[in-house]
């Protein structure tokens, strides 16, 4: 019997493990994958996301791996006008790293902290609590395990949510395709958002000399947008991509009884704004303190109530830059018509970028 049982050992479910487990609570994570393994995403990560990584003392082992601090976004139009703006410039400064090496680092805590931790491990199947049991019975195969708390921390996609019947409609306007190839020389240590025709593609340096690229796009233009890629970064049209989709979906409320969705399984934001990862380890450590809560004598519905209540604190007032995100690809010439009002006045975009990165 596990206090809490995580399903996805992302920055979301090992944030949330390792917290749980540095509070004494007998803390499993159940991942389908086996690390490390690659993942599409931007591979930025936000200032905001340092005090989160001090509390987990991951910050310096984060420090001293591959990345590549980044000192300002380059924003380029359609018709190639392009706005550049500078991110901060401290310690906690904004940097790139691959997510396969980041996500490793958070799920290797949650470990070291207590957490058991099984990979290739896919759960098939769920009981919910009742007044007999109180517990979860959660099935991977032929494996059972057993807790009182029940964590979906597995995706916009969530296996957990389709299970318990939460998982709402896709929406399916968009997708995107990520890949890395050695930085071109000349490119620096900075993030290029392009806008296309087509959609837009963003671009960071990521560390040991590779540039992450990502495109995102309407199904029946991403075939453009990758040929476009592919001329402009000299790739050859076999190399090898990664996609997802949907881009979108209905937030889940994310507190339900003895059941917490973190991440990107409660809400997805836009992979424009570079914010997933923040909103994953900050959901994370919300859940771990709910849990405590729980396992402490809260009664499961006060805590899921408080625990839907500060995960939609933490949102508050930011999703109108994820609208403004996802308009930006739905209408390219929309979003390059700002840039050229940004070129007269530039406070449009340093705020825009002030709300993302601080």
């Amino acid at each position: 019997m596990f206090d809490v049982a995580i399903v996805g050992g992302g920055p979301a479910g090992s944030s949330c493990a390792a917290f749980c487990a540095a509070a004494g609570l007998r803390t499993v994570v159940l991942e389908r994958e086996t690390f490390p393994r690659e993942k599409v995403c931007g591979d930025c990560l936000n200032p905001a996301c340092w005090p989160i990584l001090r509390r987990l003392v991951l910050d310096e082992r984060v420090r001293s791996s591959p990345h590549a601090k980044l000192d300002r976004v380059d924003f380029v139009g359609i018709t190639g006008q392009r706005v550049s703006v500078e991110l901060p410039a401290a310690a906690d400064a904004e940097i790139g790293i691959k997510r396969s090496l980041f996500d490793q680092l958070v799920l290797g805590r949650a470990r070291e902290l207590g957490a058991t931790v099984c990979e290739s491990t896919t759960v098939t199947a769920l009981s919910s609590p009742d007044p007999r049991t109180d517990h979860w019975k959660i099935s991977a195969g032929e494996q059972t395990f057993r807790s009182r708390a029940l964590v979906a921390a597995d995706g916009r996609n969530s296996t957990i949510a389709r299970l318990c019947g939460l998982l709402p409609r896709a929406r399916k306007e968009r997708v995107a395709l990520q890949t890395r190839f050695p930085l071109p020389p000349d490119f620096g240590e900075r993030v290029v958002l392009e806008f296309r025709p087509e959609g837009y593609s963003g671009q960071a340096p990521v560390g040991d000399g590779e540039l992450n690229l990502c495109l995102v796009s309407v199904p029946k233009k991403i075939a453009s947008l990758r040929e476009w890629a592919e001329a402009r970064f000299q790739i050859s049209p076999d190399h090898s991509w990664r996609t997802i989709t949907p881009l979108t979906r209905e937030p889940i409320s994310p507190g339900q009884p003895g059941l917490f969705l973190v991440g990107d399984a409660a809400r997805v934001v836009e992979p424009f704004t570079g914010e997933g990862i923040y909103y994953a380890l900050a959901s994370g450590e919300l859940a771990a303190k709910a849990i405590i809560l729980q396992r402490n004598g809260g009664s499961v519905e006060d805590v899921a109530r408080a625990y839907s209540a500060a995960h939609a604190q933490l949102y508050r007032g930011r999703l109108w830059i994820n609208r403004l995100a996802r308009a930006s690809v739905l209408s390219p010439r929309i979003a390059s018509a700002v840039l050229r009002v940004a070129r007269v006045q530039p406070a449009i975009l340093r705020l825009l970028t002030a709300k993302i990165v601080r």
